[in-house]
């Protein structure tokens, strides 16, 4: 029903999906690497899971508005020559010790939280660029809130929006073609879905495909000139989510709990928000059209050991496929870029062989 990142090559580094909290090894499964096992000279992050390293740079990143060589030597990121790595570690320590000292270990203090995108922290406020009377200290009442729905009233919505629990439970694999926006370019796409819990998107790009996929169990990423590579269990779970061809009918089984949120706009449209709640991870927020019942955004999180990464997607253009309203355009935005989505062409029910999903 929606949006999946598509590839490292679109995202960034890697997709981001739910969460990035790395489960405990089952009955004869080895445990995760650690950051040390993979990647040279780990210090700060020494002890956190290998898969976790990426997503806490990307963090970095996003939050002093800077590239990887900001602190690293391009080509030999193990390498201590910048002043600036040692910085990082040094305000990863202190940021620790805050949280520890000051909030009992909670993490409320980040590097977005004195940086806000630039590379180093602003101290002073910034000069009005407006004429316009800024009114911080005048109080205004609050607009009288809508009335409040329940989390199942929301749902029960949104299944009839779409088009009725039947119709949706008949929709057993989608094939949509069209093409994928960004930096002003076009590149052709398509995206395959399969029940239970199948996708592969494939961008077709003048150097080669790029691929994303999931067979449902677990999810695989391939760009030109690179092998194939497991997804991590962050990126896996958005790509569950995001293959579930059922996603409406399944949000009191995807989540423990689904609570009413405030309501906000989303350019015109009154929307209600749910939070949804799943143990040990971050909330996922979605946002449903007021009038219409339909789910017009969706907000998740990666946890990394520095703070969350979001992720944001936002659907439009619901056009009815034979008997269900299906968004035709979805927009991926991160703090590391963001690309569109707009499908020209949608098939239902059509074959799909399970080896389409599989890692070569």
């Amino acid at each position: 029903m929606h949006a999946v990142a598509l590839t490292a090559l679109i995202a960034g580094l890697s997709m981001q999906g739910a969460g990035a909290q790395t489960p405990a090894p089952s009955a004869g499964t080895a445990p995760p690497k650690l950051a040390e096992e993979v990647f040279k000279n780990i210090q700060s992050l020494k002890g956190t899971p290998a898969d976790q390293v990426i997503p806490a740079m990307q963090f970095i990143s996003a939050s002093l508005g800077v590239e990887c060589g900001f602190c690293h030597v391009q080509g030999k990121m193990d390498l201590d020559d910048k002043k600036e790595k040692k910085t990082a570690r040094d305000m990863i320590a202190m940021t620790s010790a805050i949280n520890t000292g000051h909030f009992k270990g909670h993490r409320e203090i980040t590097c977005n939280s004195c940086h806000n995108g630039n590379a180093h922290p602003q101290g002073t406020p910034p000069v009005a660029q407006t004429d316009v009377v800024q009114e911080h200290g005048e109080h205004h009442d609050a607009p009288p809130p809508a009335e409040s729905q329940s989390a199942d009233q929301v749902l029960d919505k949104y299944v009839t929006a779409l088009g009725g629990a039947e119709a949706i439970q008949k929709v057993t694999s989608r094939v949509q073609k069209g093409n994928l926006l960004t930096g002003g370019h076009e590149t052709p796409i398509e995206v395959t879905s399969k029940a239970p819990y199948k996708r592969v998107s494939v961008s077709h790009t003048a150097s080669g495909d790029n691929i994303t996929a999931f067979d449902g169990e677990v999810g695989w990423m391939g760009s030109p000139g690179r092998p194939p590579r497991d997804m991590s269990v962050a990126e896996a779970d958005a790509a569950k989510l995001d293959a579930d061809l059922q996603f409406a009918l399944h949000l009191k089984e995807t989540f423990q709990q689904l609570r009413p949120g405030r309501p906000e706009k989303i350019g015109d449209a009154e929307c209600v928000t749910l939070i949804g709640i799943r143990e040990n991870q971050p909330p996922v927020r979605l946002w449903f059209d007021e009038k219409s019942g339909l789910l017009v955004r969706m907000v998740r999180f990666v946890e990394t050991p520095l703070g969350r990464n979001p992720t944001q997607i936002d659907y439009a253009d619901y056009r009815d496929v034979e008997g269900v309203k299906t968004p035709l355009r979805w927009t991926v935005a991160r703090p590391n870029g963001r690309f569109t989505i707009q499908v020209t062409d949608v098939q239902q029910n059509v074959p799909v062989d399970d080896a389409k999903f599989a890692k070569p």
